[in-house]
């Protein structure tokens, strides 16, 4: 985890001074909490296509599925001017080896969600995506992306940092020899982690390895890839966490006593009721993976997949 992790975010949420009226929208838990672990690359669509500092505001007007640019008071279309801009942008970033992406909430460029499309009766209806950001996703859909809004959601954004930090790990496999015995190391450290997004994905990419040597090795691990980063965009419930942790609690049956297995399944239970956070009944796992020694479970990223200080398993 100490190695650089690269992500991409719309400039203005590092305070930078780029949107139309000359401001920012500086996020403070972007740049100082997560920005102890990852390095940003700022991008602010509207400004690097050359539409200056301030500029007329602007909207997404038309079809849903394929917005203008336009702005509002001289009804100028700069949809032309974006979109040129835009795909040799995207091919830069592609160079930046990114592990995901924040952008900026609302934007007619770099919205995610819901922004607003003006119909012709100057009617909006909130279910567009910013230029920009869909030209993103479409290019790079395996890199997981969030905005900056949803990151106040704490579900959302341990589901966001995890995959970030997950698909970092792939990466960084991706970097030794492509070899079945690779693969095989990686699906086993990530086992726990899988099952508890989706049991159904862990087997199926389970059955994919131990019949890794018929596939040519590229596309081995293009489609493995593939199932991994669909596997973490599912949920993880706390059905499955729970499921996972007693799966874990298995390893222990000859080590502990009556009163501590006791203890592990009182605190199972009570975030299964969301009486704790998952970080409790984790953190005792850890304790006794450590007091036991327990190498398999000691090589699971699921009992630390991400740095602690982060906080992200401590909502209920």
């Amino acid at each position: 985890m100490a190695a650089t992790i690269n992500i991409g975010v719309s400039t203005c949420l590092l305070g930078e001074k780029v949107r139309y009226d000359g401001g920012h929208k500086h996020d403070r838990y972007i740049t100082d909490t997560l920005g102890r672990y990852f390095a940003f690359v700022p991008v602010c669509p509207e400004s690097e296509c050359g539409l200056g500092i301030p500029r007329e505001a602007m909207r997404l007007e038309g079809d849903v599925a394929a917005p203008r640019l336009v702005t509002q008071r001289t009804r100028r279309d700069l949809t032309d001017q974006m979109t040129r801009w835009i795909g040799p942008r995207l091919d830069q970033l592609a160079q930046e080896d990114l592990c995901g992406f924040i952008f900026k909430k609302g934007s007619p460029s770099s919205g995610l969600h819901r922004v607003k499309v003006y119909n012709a009766n100057g009617q909006p209806r909130a279910n567009g995506r910013g230029l920009f950001a869909a030209a993103f996703t479409e290019r790079f859909a395996r890199i997981p992306v969030e905005e900056e809004g949803r990151l106040h959601d704490p579900v959302l954004r341990e589901a966001f940092i995890e995959q970030i930090f997950t698909l970092k790990r792939w990466r960084d496999a991706l970097k030794q020899k492509h070899t079945v015995g690779t693969l095989v190391a990686f699906h086993t450290r990530e086992k726990l982690l899988l099952m508890a997004h989706s049991p159904t994905h862990y087997r199926r990419m389970g059955k994919l390895v131990a019949e890794g040597t018929a596939m040519p090795p590229d596309a081995l691990f293009a489609a493995y890839e593939a199932q991994l980063m669909e596997a973490l965009a599912l949920n993880a419930t706390a059905a499955k966490h729970a499921n996972v942790l007693m799966h874990i609690l298995g390893y222990f049956k000859k080590q502990l006593s009556a009163d501590e297995k006791q203890e592990v399944l009182e605190r199972i239970d009570d975030y299964r009721r969301a009486r704790v956070p998952l970080i409790v009944p984790v953190t005792l796992m850890n304790h006794f993976v450590r007091k036991y020694r327990q190498p398999y479970l000691g090589d699971q990223t699921y009992l630390n997949p991400h740095p602690l200080d982060l906080q992200l398993r401590n909502h209920c």
